[in-house]
């Protein structure tokens, strides 16, 4: 199977939602089960199913985090050399070349993007047109608002 990059961070809350659906979850599940199995009839009963279906997603998503841990390719940028190049987990902030807005992003996996919080995806147009660049490069990219030019003002690695 292919590795999959996460951050450090991005492994430790994995880690903590995989302890929480196996050790808070999956009991709460097992007992509203049984609870619902003791009103009477399971043809009927919509609670057990709710419960049930309930069950399945728990265990689906805990299978998901396992595998994807398993195959994780944990970077800690914090250990690495700043040579000015921008890398996955690095936090750059670029310049539009057009409107002169900052913006600041951390270059994550996937499963850790969130946009709110300046978290950006490793597969986006931004990041995928950022990585392998150098503090001070000017890049066009291609964004699903149109091409937009951007200097890169800052690569830190924290």
């Amino acid at each position: 199977m292919n590795k999959v990059p996460m951050t450090l961070t991005g492994a430790e809350q994995l880690r903590k939602e995989l302890e929480m659906l196996k050790f808070e979850r999956r009991p709460a599940l097992s007992e509203a089960i049984a609870t619902a199995r003791e009103l009477g009839d399971l043809k009927e009963n919509a609670e057990y199913h709710a419960a049930r279906e309930e069950q399945g997603i728990c265990e689906a998503r805990i299978r998901d985090i396992e595998g994807k841990l398993s195959n994780a390719q944990i970077i800690d940028v914090t250990k690495m050399p700043n040579n000015g190049r921008v890398i996955f987990g690095s936090t750059v902030t670029i310049l539009n070349l057009d409107t002169d807005a900052e913006m600041t992003y951390r270059i994550v996996g996937d499963d850790e993007a969130n946009i709110k919080e300046n978290l950006i995806s490793v597969n986006s147009p931004i990041a995928r047109g950022l990585v392998g660049k150098n503090l001070g490069d000017e890049v066009g990219i291609q964004t699903p608002g149109g091409r937009n030019d951007f200097e890169i003002v800052s690569v830190d690695y924290i």
